[in-house]
């Protein structure tokens, strides 16, 4: 049975400072960044225009309804459409909103006066909180009117009118994120999609130094898979830290809401991470090339993020999104965290969903090994010359 060649790997990370920083503080260093931009983590107090062509007692009781939500702040008044909209686009305010001026006529003759926001829904996550905050602003106002028109007809007891003007009332319970914490909900996705780009970059970096140091014979040997193994454990437990890291950092220092276990997660890491190492192999021994290597893993997994599900349907994206998708290793570890993290899922349940799409690396493993043989031919061909 043939064993691997042990390759001294300490010397080789020392020397090279690209692969020592791709390992230790570049990943640490993007994780604290992203949080940073996200730790207030919910969105409060967008500044929003107001352009009240009414300037009555009603109008600017609607204004205050939209200046009482918490995620609007009205701190700009224009005195017309084309004002607001040149300190919209210039950015000033992410909105504004238009009173017609006819408002106070239309509320007393029971017309339904025609209240506009213009917003960016570009910004999706930001589009979305000021067209909520509006219409609970504007449901406010509508059931203050309807209130006090039953009053006007007789109803003097105040509930009795609250009850007839608003005869059915809704609650909406966010489930799995009660606060809307922007924070829980982007930076647990942006962390993983940035840690499988971190692993697949450093895989194609720590086997270039090997082939520069060892040579491609030398680095391979007789047994690929033996070899491949054997050099690669040497970097497995940095890349199981850092996934670990993370999830300690948020499910126990900053202490986010955790429905399941951790123990499964750690596991589907250590699956994730085997994966990500064999697609960083693939692309390395495709091209043996570190330039070109690091072109295909830029392209692979630069869209982790947008395909991971989180921010978009997955039902909703085209054949070519969820074939891509499903090639990516965190795609599939993120649906894993979310049944720990968020359903609460059995860890049995979580492993078992988990591990059928995993076994589809074995084919990218398969194809890093005839590449390493091809070229292994290529260099005898080519008498030694690579």
């Amino acid at each position: 049975m043939m064993t691997a060649t042990k390759l001294p790997q300490w010397g080789l990370l020392k020397s090279d400072r690209w692969l020592l920083s791709s390992l230790t503080w570049i990943p640490i260093l993007l994780a604290l960044s992203i949080w940073w931009v996200f730790s207030q983590g919910i969105a409060k107090d967008l500044p929003v225009g107001v352009v009240d062509l009414q300037q009555s007692a009603l109008s600017r009781q609607l204004v205050r309804e939209f200046d009482a939500t918490s995620t609007l702040k009205v701190d700009h008044t224009f005195n017309d459409v084309g004002a607001a909209k040149s300190a919209f686009i210039s950015n000033e305010i992410y909105a504004y909103i238009v009173i017609p001026k006819n408002f106070d006529r239309d509320i007393k003759i029971s017309n339904a006066p025609q209240v506009t926001v213009f917003y960016n829904s570009q910004y999706i996550l930001v589009g979305k909180l000021i067209n909520s905050a509006a219409l609970q602003a504007h449901g406010t106002f509508n059931a203050q009117i309807a209130t006090l028109k039953q009053m006007a007809k007789g109803n003097s007891n105040q509930l009795a009118a609250i009850s007839k003007a608003v005869r059915i009332r809704t609650q909406i319970t966010p489930l799995f994120n009660k606060n809307s914490n922007y924070a829980q909900f982007l930076v647990s996705a942006i962390v993983p999609a940035l840690w499988q780009i971190s692993i697949v970059v450093s895989t194609i970096l720590f086997l270039t130094a090997n082939y520069r140091r060892y040579g491609l014979k030398k680095m391979v040997g007789k047994n690929p898979l033996s070899q491949l193994i054997s050099i690669s454990s040497f970097y497995l437990p940095f890349f199981i830290m850092q996934g670990a890291s993370f999830l300690i950092w948020f499910y126990y220092i900053l202490n986010w809401p955790m429905e399941g276990s951790l123990l499964p997660l750690f596991f589907a890491q250590l699956v994730t991470v085997i994966a990500c190492m064999v697609m960083g192999a693939l692309f390395f021994f495709y091209a043996l090339d570190p330039a070109k290597a690091m072109s295909f893993a830029g392209a692979f997994s630069a869209p982790s993020f947008a395909f991971m599900g989180v921010t978009f349907p997955v039902t909703d994206m085209n054949m070519v999104a969820q074939v891509w998708r499903s090639l990516l290793p965190i795609s599939h570890y993120i649906e894993a965290q979310i049944s720990q993290v968020s359903y609460g899922a059995s860890a049995w349940q979580t492993v078992s969903d988990f591990m059928p799409s995993m076994l589809g690396y074995l084919l990218p493993l398969l194809l890093t090994l005839l590449l390493i043989k091809k070229q292994l031919r290529k260099l005898e061909n080519n008498n030694g010359s690579i």
